[in-house]
């Protein structure tokens, strides 16, 4: 499970990002990977938050989503195979 957040101000200058995803260890812990920062430069900030079971990490992620969305972040769609390579 895989979703990006963006904001963008552009009264404020304000260009961050903010991407949340579920995977599953080789121990078979659930992992929620949270990554952060400004939009276009290298870097960033990243957490990892262990849960034993795919639903506690899935509830997390939907409510840190929706703090996100209340601060005014917006979800990205996904865009995969841009540039297809046949």
């Amino acid at each position: 499970m895989w979703s990006r957040l963006e904001k963008i101000n552009l009264a404020k200058r304000e260009y961050r990002f903010y991407t949340l995803s579920i995977s599953q260890n080789l121990f078979g812990e659930w992992c929620l990977i949270r990554e952060w920062g400004r939009i276009g430069t290298k870097g960033g900030r990243r957490r990892m938050d262990y849960f034993s079971s795919e639903k506690d990490a899935t509830t997390a992620m939907i409510q840190i989503r929706t703090v996100k969305t209340r601060r005014g972040y917006i979800t990205c769609p996904v865009q995969l195979n841009m540039f297809k390579t046949d």
